[in-house]
């Protein structure tokens, strides 16, 4: 079944007041999420505020499964930074405690973003 704008809203509302009471963790364990952040310029920190400006035309697949953390479902966004498609993979964590970024690196693929107007 597909992910309506109103649950992405909803999952974005729900994250941003997370964040805001319990922070995030950002996953640096994987080489191009570093070199992304190196490639576009932005120190790490900014992250947390590209993270917190995401809208539902931003959101590209989820709920998903994650199986490697063991952690609630990730949700997936693009975000255009510096010029570059951003994909971020976003889980609220377990409860009472931080959300987390799995990913943050330059797209691979292009973003196919369902609730953005296609441009005429």
């Amino acid at each position: 079944m597909a992910t309506t704008k109103d649950e992405v809203e909803q999952y974005l509302k729900e994250l941003s007041f997370k964040i805001g009471m319990w922070g995030i963790l950002i996953l640096d364990d994987r080489s191009k999420n570093a070199q992304s952040l190196h490639d576009l310029e932005i120190p790490p920190n900014q992250r947390k505020e590209i993270i917190a400006q995401l809208i539902p035309e931003d959101y590209y697949q989820g709920p998903l499964e994650e199986k490697m953390h063991g952690i609630l479902p990730m949700w997936v966004f693009g975000k255009v930074v510096k010029g570059k498609e951003i994909y971020i993979k976003i889980s609220m964590g377990h409860p009472s405690s931080q959300a987390v970024c799995i990913s943050f690196h330059v797209a691979e693929h292009s973003i196919v973003y369902p609730f953005k107007k296609k441009k005429s």
